[in-house]
Protein backbone atom coordinates (compact mmCIF):
# COMPACT_ATOMS: atom_id res chain seq x y z
CA UNK A 1 0.00 0.00 0.00
CA UNK A 2 1.35 3.18 -1.16
CA UNK A 3 1.07 6.53 -3.53
CA UNK A 4 3.96 8.48 -4.16
CA UNK A 5 7.66 7.35 -5.67
CA UNK A 6 9.23 7.03 -2.94
CA UNK A 7 7.10 3.57 -2.46
CA UNK A 8 8.57 2.68 -5.83
CA UNK A 9 11.97 1.16 -4.43
CA UNK A 10 9.95 -0.51 -1.67
CA UNK A 11 7.85 -2.42 -4.35
CA UNK A 12 10.94 -3.17 -6.47
CA UNK A 13 13.08 -4.77 -4.03
CA UNK A 14 9.57 -7.03 -3.19
CA UNK A 15 9.69 -8.20 -6.64
CA UNK A 16 13.21 -8.70 -6.82
CA UNK A 17 13.19 -10.78 -3.79
CA UNK A 18 10.64 -12.80 -5.32
CA UNK A 19 7.86 -11.97 -2.68
CA UNK A 20 4.25 -12.76 -3.90
CA UNK A 21 2.92 -9.15 -4.33
CA UNK A 22 -0.99 -10.54 -4.53
CA UNK A 23 -2.34 -6.27 -4.96
CA UNK A 24 -1.38 -2.88 -4.76
CA UNK A 25 -2.95 -0.52 -3.16
CA UNK A 26 -3.20 3.03 -4.14
CA UNK A 27 -5.19 6.02 -3.47
CA UNK A 28 -7.49 6.78 -6.83
CA UNK A 29 -6.27 9.16 -9.70
CA UNK A 30 -5.36 12.75 -8.55
CA UNK A 31 -5.75 15.79 -10.77
CA UNK A 32 -2.02 17.19 -11.62
CA UNK A 33 -0.34 19.67 -13.02
CA UNK A 34 -1.19 22.95 -14.34
CA UNK A 35 -3.65 21.55 -16.70
CA UNK A 36 -5.12 19.43 -13.86
CA UNK A 37 -4.97 16.18 -16.01
CA UNK A 38 -5.94 13.02 -13.64
CA UNK A 39 -2.97 10.88 -13.64
CA UNK A 40 -2.24 7.99 -11.63
CA UNK A 41 -0.67 8.05 -8.39
CA UNK A 42 3.50 7.04 -9.16
CA UNK A 43 3.38 3.71 -7.39
CA UNK A 44 -0.18 3.13 -9.42
CA UNK A 45 1.42 3.58 -12.62
CA UNK A 46 4.58 1.33 -11.44
CA UNK A 47 2.71 -1.81 -10.69
CA UNK A 48 0.76 -1.40 -14.10
CA UNK A 49 3.75 -1.48 -16.03
CA UNK A 50 4.89 -5.07 -13.86
CA UNK A 51 1.49 -5.87 -15.05
CA UNK A 52 0.94 -5.96 -10.91
CA UNK A 53 -3.21 -6.20 -10.10
CA UNK A 54 -3.45 -2.54 -8.20
CA UNK A 55 -6.53 -1.32 -5.97
CA UNK A 56 -7.95 2.30 -6.23
CA UNK A 57 -10.74 2.27 -3.14
CA UNK A 58 -12.10 5.57 -2.82
CA UNK A 59 -13.17 4.40 0.86
CA UNK A 60 -10.51 2.07 2.61
CA UNK A 61 -13.21 1.10 5.05
CA UNK A 62 -16.05 0.08 2.43
CA UNK A 63 -17.47 -3.34 2.38
CA UNK A 64 -16.40 -4.70 -1.21
CA UNK A 65 -13.18 -3.23 -0.29
CA UNK A 66 -12.54 -5.29 3.06
CA UNK A 67 -14.18 -8.63 1.48
CA UNK A 68 -11.40 -8.22 -1.66
CA UNK A 69 -8.83 -7.47 1.16
CA UNK A 70 -10.12 -10.46 3.11
CA UNK A 71 -10.08 -12.91 0.07
CA UNK A 72 -6.39 -12.60 -0.47
CA UNK A 73 -5.90 -13.87 2.94
CA UNK A 74 -2.35 -12.04 3.25
CA UNK A 75 0.36 -12.63 5.27
CA UNK A 76 1.50 -9.43 5.70
CA UNK A 77 0.84 -5.99 4.83
CA UNK A 78 3.16 -3.41 3.92
CA UNK A 79 2.74 0.36 3.71
CA UNK A 80 4.72 2.67 2.44
CA UNK A 81 4.03 6.62 2.07
CA UNK A 82 0.31 6.21 2.22
CA UNK A 83 -2.20 7.39 4.36
CA UNK A 84 -3.96 6.14 7.60
CA UNK A 85 -5.80 2.44 7.86
CA UNK A 86 -8.29 1.65 9.12
CA UNK A 87 -8.08 -0.94 12.28
CA UNK A 88 -10.32 -4.03 10.40
CA UNK A 89 -7.05 -3.79 7.47
CA UNK A 90 -4.38 -3.28 9.78
CA UNK A 91 -5.64 -5.97 12.05
CA UNK A 92 -6.05 -8.37 9.00
CA UNK A 93 -2.91 -10.25 8.25
CA UNK A 94 -1.81 -12.96 9.74
CA UNK A 95 2.27 -11.75 10.39
CA UNK A 96 0.72 -7.92 10.83
CA UNK A 97 0.67 -4.31 8.78
CA UNK A 98 4.37 -2.92 9.25
CA UNK A 99 4.92 0.51 7.97
CA UNK A 100 8.03 2.16 6.44
CA UNK A 101 8.21 5.18 7.79
CA UNK A 102 11.64 8.10 7.09
CA UNK A 103 12.62 8.88 10.48
CA UNK A 104 14.67 7.38 13.39
CA UNK A 105 10.70 6.75 15.11
CA UNK A 106 9.64 8.06 18.07
CA UNK A 107 11.15 11.40 16.17
CA UNK A 108 8.95 13.01 13.72
CA UNK A 109 6.03 10.96 13.56
CA UNK A 110 3.95 12.19 11.05
CA UNK A 111 3.24 13.31 7.66
CA UNK A 112 6.56 15.18 6.81
CA UNK A 113 9.12 13.51 8.55
CA UNK A 114 11.83 14.37 6.15
CA UNK A 115 11.25 18.13 5.24
CA UNK A 116 11.21 19.00 8.94
CA UNK A 117 14.00 17.16 10.10
CA UNK A 118 15.64 19.27 7.45
CA UNK A 119 14.27 22.58 8.38
CA UNK A 120 15.14 21.50 12.16
CA UNK A 121 18.86 21.13 10.84
CA UNK A 122 18.86 17.37 11.99
CA UNK A 123 22.71 16.09 11.17
CA UNK A 124 20.85 12.76 10.81
CA UNK A 125 17.78 11.31 10.29
CA UNK A 126 16.77 7.27 9.21
CA UNK A 127 14.54 4.73 8.33
CA UNK A 128 11.98 2.55 10.55
CA UNK A 129 9.99 -0.31 10.41
CA UNK A 130 7.35 -1.06 12.30
CA UNK A 131 3.79 -2.53 13.55
CA UNK A 132 0.86 -0.09 12.54
CA UNK A 133 -1.84 0.17 15.92
CA UNK A 134 -4.33 2.67 16.27
CA UNK A 135 -1.90 5.21 17.51
CA UNK A 136 -0.22 7.00 14.27
CA UNK A 137 3.04 5.87 13.78
CA UNK A 138 3.57 4.68 17.38
CA UNK A 139 3.52 1.01 16.85
CA UNK A 140 6.53 -1.34 18.12
CA UNK A 141 9.68 -1.26 16.38
CA UNK A 142 10.77 -4.08 13.74
CA UNK A 143 14.49 -2.29 12.71
CA UNK A 144 15.82 0.97 12.05
CA UNK A 145 18.99 2.41 9.92
CA UNK A 146 20.56 5.66 10.61
CA UNK A 147 21.61 8.16 7.94
CA UNK A 148 23.71 10.98 7.72
CA UNK A 149 22.36 14.31 6.16
CA UNK A 150 24.48 16.17 4.31
CA UNK A 151 25.21 19.73 4.61
CA UNK A 152 23.61 20.87 1.53
CA UNK A 153 21.35 17.95 0.85
CA UNK A 154 17.39 19.05 -0.39
CA UNK A 155 14.26 17.67 0.54
CA UNK A 156 14.20 15.55 -3.32
CA UNK A 157 17.87 14.43 -3.04
CA UNK A 158 17.25 12.49 0.79
CA UNK A 159 14.05 11.65 -0.24
CA UNK A 160 15.08 9.25 -2.97
CA UNK A 161 18.14 8.54 -0.73
CA UNK A 162 15.79 7.10 2.04
CA UNK A 163 13.47 5.97 0.00
CA UNK A 164 16.42 3.04 -1.46
CA UNK A 165 17.74 2.49 1.61
CA UNK A 166 14.44 2.21 3.32
CA UNK A 167 13.70 -0.79 0.73
CA UNK A 168 16.40 -2.91 2.01
CA UNK A 169 15.59 -2.37 5.23
CA UNK A 170 12.11 -3.61 4.25
CA UNK A 171 13.19 -6.77 2.60
CA UNK A 172 15.37 -7.21 5.98
CA UNK A 173 12.15 -6.69 8.62
CA UNK A 174 10.37 -9.04 6.58
CA UNK A 175 13.19 -11.75 7.42
CA UNK A 176 13.08 -10.47 11.10
CA UNK A 177 9.18 -11.01 11.35
CA UNK A 178 9.05 -14.78 9.94
CA UNK A 179 11.65 -15.43 12.49
CA UNK A 180 10.10 -17.50 15.62
CA UNK A 181 11.75 -15.74 18.15
CA UNK A 182 11.58 -11.77 17.42
CA UNK A 183 10.63 -9.82 19.25
CA UNK A 184 9.71 -5.91 18.36
CA UNK A 185 11.19 -2.78 20.16
CA UNK A 186 8.48 -0.47 22.13
CA UNK A 187 8.73 3.10 20.98
CA UNK A 188 9.98 5.50 24.05
CA UNK A 189 6.71 8.06 24.37
CA UNK A 190 9.46 10.31 25.82
CA UNK A 191 11.57 11.17 23.06
CA UNK A 192 8.65 11.13 20.43
CA UNK A 193 8.34 14.48 18.38
CA UNK A 194 5.59 15.55 15.55
CA UNK A 195 5.89 15.79 11.58
CA UNK A 196 2.36 17.32 10.75
CA UNK A 197 1.92 17.62 7.00
CA UNK A 198 3.27 21.34 5.54
CA UNK A 199 0.78 24.24 5.68
CA UNK A 200 1.35 27.27 2.59
CA UNK A 201 2.30 29.71 5.92
CA UNK A 202 5.34 27.10 6.98
CA UNK A 203 6.11 27.79 3.79
CA UNK A 204 6.86 31.49 4.09
CA UNK A 205 10.45 32.76 4.46
CA UNK A 206 11.22 35.21 7.40
CA UNK A 207 13.91 37.29 6.37
CA UNK A 208 14.43 38.19 10.12
CA UNK A 209 15.69 34.96 11.36
CA UNK A 210 19.25 34.14 10.58
CA UNK A 211 20.55 32.87 7.83
CA UNK A 212 21.11 29.17 8.22
CA UNK A 213 17.70 28.76 9.27
CA UNK A 214 16.10 30.24 6.34
CA UNK A 215 18.76 28.05 4.23
CA UNK A 216 17.75 24.54 6.19
CA UNK A 217 13.94 25.97 5.25
CA UNK A 218 14.59 26.47 2.17
CA UNK A 219 16.36 22.75 1.69
CA UNK A 220 13.12 21.11 3.54
CA UNK A 221 11.10 22.62 0.75
CA UNK A 222 13.04 22.07 -2.59
CA UNK A 223 11.95 20.69 -5.22
CA UNK A 224 8.34 21.49 -3.74
CA UNK A 225 6.73 23.06 -2.86
CA UNK A 226 9.02 25.10 -2.34
CA UNK A 227 10.39 28.50 0.20
CA UNK A 228 8.62 31.77 -1.00
CA UNK A 229 8.72 35.36 -0.01
CA UNK A 230 7.96 38.65 -2.55
CA UNK A 231 9.61 40.57 -4.78
CA UNK A 232 8.05 44.20 -6.11
CA UNK A 233 4.65 42.49 -5.12
CA UNK A 234 5.42 39.00 -6.84
CA UNK A 235 5.84 35.81 -5.36
CA UNK A 236 9.17 34.61 -5.37
CA UNK A 237 10.01 30.91 -4.81
CA UNK A 238 13.86 29.83 -3.71
CA UNK A 239 15.21 26.42 -4.10
CA UNK A 240 19.10 26.95 -2.87
CA UNK A 241 20.83 29.34 -1.32
CA UNK A 242 24.61 29.69 0.67
CA UNK A 243 24.78 30.83 4.08
CA UNK A 244 28.04 33.53 3.77
CA UNK A 245 29.09 35.08 7.10
CA UNK A 246 28.06 34.74 10.13
CA UNK A 247 27.53 39.15 11.10
CA UNK A 248 24.56 40.07 13.12
CA UNK A 249 22.21 42.65 12.00
CA UNK A 250 19.44 44.71 13.40
CA UNK A 251 17.58 45.70 10.65
CA UNK A 252 16.35 45.92 7.38
CA UNK A 253 16.21 42.02 7.06
CA UNK A 254 15.65 41.16 3.63
CA UNK A 255 17.33 43.60 2.17
CA UNK A 256 19.57 42.46 -0.98
CA UNK A 257 22.80 44.24 -0.38
CA UNK A 258 24.61 42.86 -3.54
CA UNK A 259 23.31 42.24 -6.98
CA UNK A 260 25.47 41.29 -9.83
CA UNK A 261 25.27 39.25 -13.12
CA UNK A 262 28.76 38.06 -11.61
CA UNK A 263 27.71 37.27 -8.22
CA UNK A 264 23.77 37.21 -8.09
CA UNK A 265 21.94 37.82 -5.26
CA UNK A 266 22.99 38.61 -1.68
CA UNK A 267 20.04 39.14 1.14
CA UNK A 268 20.96 40.36 4.69
CA UNK A 269 18.86 38.62 7.48
CA UNK A 270 19.39 38.78 11.30
CA UNK A 271 22.35 36.83 11.27
CA UNK A 272 24.93 36.49 7.89
CA UNK A 273 23.71 36.78 4.57
CA UNK A 274 22.21 34.65 2.27
CA UNK A 275 23.58 34.18 -1.56
CA UNK A 276 20.36 32.88 -3.97
CA UNK A 277 21.68 30.24 -5.95
CA UNK A 278 18.27 29.41 -7.58
CA UNK A 279 15.03 31.35 -7.68
CA UNK A 280 11.44 31.06 -9.71
CA UNK A 281 9.33 34.73 -10.48
CA UNK A 282 5.98 33.31 -9.89
CA UNK A 283 4.27 31.57 -13.49
CA UNK A 284 8.24 31.81 -15.37
CA UNK A 285 10.56 29.04 -14.73
CA UNK A 286 13.38 28.04 -11.87
CA UNK A 287 16.70 30.48 -12.98
CA UNK A 288 20.52 31.09 -11.07
CA UNK A 289 20.42 34.24 -9.11
CA UNK A 290 22.83 35.53 -11.79
CA UNK A 291 20.06 34.86 -14.11
CA UNK A 292 17.21 36.79 -12.30
CA UNK A 293 19.36 39.84 -11.32
CA UNK A 294 20.22 40.08 -15.48
CA UNK A 295 16.47 39.42 -15.99
CA UNK A 296 15.03 41.52 -13.33
CA UNK A 297 17.54 44.73 -13.19
CA UNK A 298 17.36 43.56 -9.65
CA UNK A 299 19.23 46.46 -7.52
CA UNK A 300 21.17 46.66 -4.53
CA UNK A 301 18.80 48.68 -1.26
CA UNK A 302 15.36 46.61 -2.76
CA UNK A 303 13.92 44.65 -0.40
CA UNK A 304 12.55 40.53 -0.49
CA UNK A 305 9.84 40.48 2.17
Amino acid sequence: MGNDTFAIPSLQSLLENNYKVSAVVTNPDKPQGRGLKLLPQPLRAFALEKNLTVWSPSDLKSPEFISELKKLKPDIIVVVAFTILPEQIFSLPALGTINLHPSLLPKYRGAAPIRWALINGEKETGVTTFFIEKKVDAGNIILQKKVEIFPDETYGELSERLSKIGAEVLIESLKLVQEKNFTPLKQDENLSSKAPKIKKEDCKIEWSQEAKKIKNLIRGLSPEPGAFTTYQDKIVKIYQAQVLEEKNYDANFGEIVEASDKNGIVVKTRRGSLKILSIQLEGKKMISGEDFVRGYRVKVGEKFI
